[in-house]
């Protein structure tokens, strides 16, 4: 079981790392003890609301960004996919990988999948594009 504060320490490294910035650096940003903020990462302190808040703004990264990436970290540890709520109907199983359902395209697929979920196909889904702030760039080896 993933405690939350792991959880959260977890997010906060990465997001340090990813920015390739020393504990000393945020640590002095966010005014909290190098130690404590140390601590806090490896989740061995709880990290109070304004606590998390200054690290979060001394990483530069929404504190709802870092609560989103530990509630998908905490449902992955769980065994639960992490998925938004069923808008209508019944929430459809998976769809058994098949030689045809690999021959369908794109379109085909979301279609099919939308008339087993019951979504009506007239019915328009608008997914918003990601906020620069929610992307992370990865450098390959």
């Amino acid at each position: 079981m993933t405690l939350l504060r792991e959880a959260i320490g977890d997010s906060l490294r990465r997001a340090r790392l990813a920015q390739h910035r020393t504990l000393r650096e945020v640590s002095t940003s966010a005014r909290v003890s190098l130690g404590y903020l140390s601590e806090v990462e490896r989740g061995r302190k709880e990290a109070s609301s304004e606590l998390l808040a200054a690290i979060c703004e001394a990483l530069d990264v929404p504190l709802s960004r870092v609560l989103w990436d530990v509630s998908t970290l905490m449902a992955g540890a769980d065994g639960a996919a992490p998925r938004e709520p069923a808008l209508t109907g019944p929430v459809a199983e998976p769809e058994p990988a098949a030689d045809a359902a690999a021959e369908r395209s794109p379109a085909e697929t979301a279609a099919a999948a939308a008339e087993r979920i019951g979504i009506a196909e007239d019915t328009r889904i608008v997914i918003p594009a990601p906020r620069a702030e929610m992307l992370v760039l990865v450098k390959g080896m």
